[in-house]
């Protein structure tokens, strides 16, 4: 069985705590467990959980040993985490195991330790110009989440959810994942791209680009360019640049991505058309394109996303 070690730091959330065992730990694969999951510390015992909690994890350390899985868990404080800390988390990697951090105070662990430099991550917006002040050779996106050299990170504990079911569906496919998103009636998980937040913005109605962003979407299976957005937009390429990531947190072309992706995914739920089919009616092109994409997005082909969706 895939084991799963959660490694807690304090003081922890008692959301992100509980998310590896309500989602890896709720995965069946032919009536059986899939995973094994373990919590551990590295002074076993009581863990001050935020909000005036607490919570006794009664292993230590130990309990990495011959896990596939390591999930950190905590360091909500930022703080410098205990050197042992460290120490468990490098030696789990190099013995080949795979490192989650559903949140991003696991991240500023994982970076604490060296283990994403010159890797990208995922971080909140509100986190994100610490994280690059603290830790400048890391890359960070605007992903909801992201697999670096199998080290994961993800931009917030709603995410955490979305990211554990990404682990079901990549070592188990996504008709177990979709049965257990169906069973904790939590939809399928969210592609890294499309759905991660912008951050709120003042109005500025005669500024706004929602006018531009609708006319695209009704044009979705059209080629559409970054000079065709600016037209429309009665401006320049650059400033329809700088103010589409002010209103949404992504380029032109990385939203316009997104959308595509979302109109497949719900022809993929909603229709029996093939997958050539889908790809030319969300703008993708081919259903090699399609593929790939979903490959890269979802960890997954499109026909195994229809599966999946249909068994949840």
């Amino acid at each position: 069985m895939h084991r799963v070690a959660v490694l807690a730091v304090p003081p922890v959330t008692g959301f992100e705590l509980s998310v590896p065992d309500l989602v890896l730990g709720q995965a069946r694969v032919a009536g059986a467990p899939a995973y094994e999951v373990v919590f551990c510390a590295v002074d076993p015992g009581p863990v001050p959980v935020l909000g005036g909690m607490g919570v006794t994890v009664p292993r230590g350390p130990d309990a990495l040993a011959g896990a596939r899985t390591v999930v950190v868990i905590g360091g909500a404080d930022l703080g410098p985490p205990d050197p042992r800390v460290r120490t468990a988390l490098t030696t789990a990697y190099a013995s080949g195991a795979r490192l989650v951090a559903p949140s991003c105070a696991g991240a500023f662990l994982l970076a604490s330790a060296g283990l994403l430099d010159g890797r990208a991550a995922a971080i909140g917006a509100g986190l994100a110009d610490r994280f690059r002040r603290e830790y400048p050779g890391v890359v960070v996106t605007d992903r909801l989440f992201v697999a670096a050299d199998d080290v994961y990170t993800c931009a917030g504990h709603a995410a955490a959810v979305d990211l554990c079911l990404h682990l079901v569906a990549a070592d188990h496919g996504a008709a177990v994942a979709g049965a257990l998103a169906g069973g904790l009636a939590v939809p399928p998980p969210r592609p890294a791209d499309a759905t991660l937040p912008a951050a709120p913005v003042p109005a500025v109605p005669d500024a706004s680009l929602t006018g531009t962003r609708e006319w695209a979407l009704g044009r979705l299976a059209e080629p559409i360019r970054l000079t065709d957005l600016a037209r429309h937009a009665n401006t320049s390429v650059r400033t329809l640049t700088r103010r589409f990531r002010r209103e949404t947190g992504l380029s032109p072309l990385r939203w316009l991505l997104a959308r595509r992706i979302d109109a497949a995914r719900r022809l993929l739920e909603t229709t029996d058309l093939p997958v050539e089919t889908v790809a030319r009616r969300a703008g993708l092109g081919t259903a090699d394109s399609l593929r790939a994409h979903f490959a890269r997005e979802l960890g997954r082909t499109p026909s195994a996303y229809r599966a999946g969706f249909r068994a949840a």
